[in-house]
């Protein structure tokens, strides 16, 4: 395998002082996690190809490396995220998690950029209010947010808008619009490899890195005015 020197020096602070911790060479850490959470491919998947590449790789380690990494680089992109625009169409998806369904909550503005997320234990009022005010938190106030039918999501809403000076425009349709549909597909067909996740936490992590690449892929960290691929990003 081709080794791409990656000084750890260059690495957010967190990051770096976590991979002194892990004895892997850096570039296949790196390469495992963004692999993960950027392809569909299992965990056994990875231990394969890395035997193909002349290291041997546990599966557990990968998945151990997910879960400490993808935090930090989340934090990390976080600070480099493009702004999203003020028209939202938001949903929730399902997921399973130790054999019950649990639910993402989901927006992306009119442009396909993807706002922000939130895995839920429930679909209820509260758990769709707790997403408006992280997305809000994050992305600052839409001024309009397109949804389906959904009551709980509605009343969410309803209830943030109470306490708004300026209240958010609701439009409810029965079935949002096609780029909101192509982009809860992208991340459903990353997640079908996995099979459900085991615990409540790791898929919360897990499915953080799998939305955190597919930003990165549809461009939405800021460029320092050279033109890198997703890879090279990540």
């Amino acid at each position: 395998m081709a080794r791409t020197k990656t000084p750890r020096t260059t690495l957010p602070a967190g990051v770096a002082r976590v991979l002194k911790r892990l004895h892997c060479p850096l570039e296949v850490i790196l390469l495992c996690v963004r692999w993960y959470v950027a392809y569909s491919v299992s965990l056994r998947d990875l231990e394969e190809m890395m035997v193909e590449r002349s290291f041997e790789v546990d599966h557990s380690s990968v998945h151990r490396w997910v879960i400490k990494l993808v935090p930090l680089f989340k934090k990390a992109f976080r600070k480099h995220k493009r702004p999203v625009g003020k028209s939202w169409r938001m949903d929730e998806t399902y997921v399973k998690v130790r054999g019950q369904w649990k639910y993402l909550y989901r927006a992306v503005d009119k442009a396909g950029n993807t706002v922000d997320f939130l895995l839920r234990a429930h679909r209820d009022k509260a758990a769709a209010r707790r997403y408006f005010e992280k997305a809000i938190g994050q992305n600052g106030a839409p001024e309009t947010v397109t949804m389906d039918k959904s009551g709980a999501n509605l009343a969410a809403l309803q209830a943030l808008n109470a306490e708004r000076e300026t209240p958010i425009k609701v439009r409810q349709v029965k079935y949002l619009n096609n780029i909101f549909e192509q982009d809860h597909r992208a991340i459903k067909r990353r997640i079908r490899p996995m099979m459900g996740f085991k615990d409540f936490r790791c898929a919360r992590i897990i499915l953080s890195g799998i939305e955190t690449m597919h930003m990165i892929r549809k461009g939405q960290m800021k460029a320092d005015g050279i033109a890198r691929a997703a890879a090279e990003q990540f």
